[in-house]
């Protein structure tokens, strides 16, 4: 089986959850013996495909056209369509992102297939490693319902397959590096016209000058109901100033709107996987811990010994957060001095 991973740039910069969408296809090679290529799209590209050429892939493609320095669904669609028509993956595979929720479906419509999206999870099930689905198949895990239920999809009909992963589904850190340093970088051309581009892109919206990107950030201190009050958060904005992480927050705080709504962790915020999440009163219900369960450590303090949270968290803490947040900062700015 071929995998093809599309991978996302933004702005010049990458979108990480590409690398976590290639270590999903890395685990699914290693399943199902098969290749991975990865793909970068847009103009001047080549530093970026130099970049992923270091990870274990058979080969990394570049395309690069006038037209697609700037993103557009059809662009897109236009020229991966030929991509795809050209190197025959099986499987293609892409990050959950809101670029890729807009133009992937389109994509697949227009190749005539389906799309499972916004997985969180796979399994190979068959009693041999295949190259194809007739001596295995691959299941494909989403939620539903917000997180309290979990489906198993798999795909019909004949190749290619299309799929998105959710961001923190798979951890890119574990992303394995080439075996001899560096995979071949090869150039795919496409044909791509002005008139078969029906939109013009304006520029990105920002909610407000403060909106920040959780999903980007390394330590995250994250706040529920046991904050009590308004009055109480500098406490732990503080103990994330220290940490040197984001304040962040469930949704009952930003529903109260003590804070604002670009801080909600959960299904209706931000899918977040830093290297440390610390949850400062919150109960762990699923709405929220399906926003945070791919962070690689979790550490959860909580008064209450039977919350939910210390299900999931790797290090729990029952106690009183106005005693331990002051302590903690206290301790980290001593650290840091001294």
């Amino acid at each position: 089986m071929k995998i093809l991973v599309v991978t996302e740039l933004r702005q010049g910069k990458w979108n990480n959850a590409s690398f976590e969408t290639l270590a999903a296809a890395q685990q699914i090679a290693k399943d199902t013996s098969s290749a991975v290529s990865a793909l970068v799209i847009g103009k001047s590209v080549v530093a970026f495909a130099n970049e992923l050429a270091s990870k274990n892939v058979a080969e990394v493609l570049t395309v690069e056209h006038d037209l697609l320095e700037a993103y557009t669904p059809d662009g897109y669609c236009v020229a991966l369509k030929q991509v795809v028509e050209s190197a025959k993956p099986d499987l293609v595979l892409f990050p959950h992102t809101y670029q890729v929720r807009d133009f992937a479906p389109k994509l697949a419509a227009m190749l005539g297939k389906g799309m499972i999206g916004d997985c969180i999870g796979y399994r190979f099930e068959g009693g041999r490693k295949a190259a194809d689905n007739e001596g295995g198949k691959l299941v494909f895990v989403r939620q539903m319902f917000q997180g309290k239920t979990a489906a198993d999809v798999t795909f019909t009909g004949t190749a290619p397959w299309f799929a998105s992963f959710q961001s923190g589904a798979f951890r890119a850190d574990l992303l394995a590096a080439h075996p001899s340093g560096k995979a071949p970088v090869n150039s795919v051309a496409v044909s791509l016209s002005a008139a078969q581009i029906r939109t013009k892109p304006l520029d990105l919206f920002k909610e407000a000058k403060s909106a920040v990107d959780l999903t980007q950030a390394p330590l995250i201190v994250a706040i529920g109901r046991g904050i009590k009050a308004p009055e109480n958060i500098p406490q732990a904005e503080a103990l994330a100033k220290a940490l040197g992480g984001e304040i962040a927050a469930s949704r009952p705080i930003c529903d109260e709107g003590w804070l604002p709504m670009e801080r909600q962790i959960g299904s209706s915020g931000q899918t977040v996987a830093p290297k440390l999440y610390l949850a400062l009163g919150i109960s762990g219900a699923i709405q929220h811990v399906v926003g945070m369960k791919g962070a690689r450590t979790i550490v959860a303090i909580n008064k209450d010994s039977n919350a939910p949270i210390f299900e999931i968290a790797d290090y729990g803490v029952v106690g009183d957060i106005f005693e331990i947040m002051p302590a903690l900062t206290e301790a980290l700015e001593k650290a840091k001095t001294g």
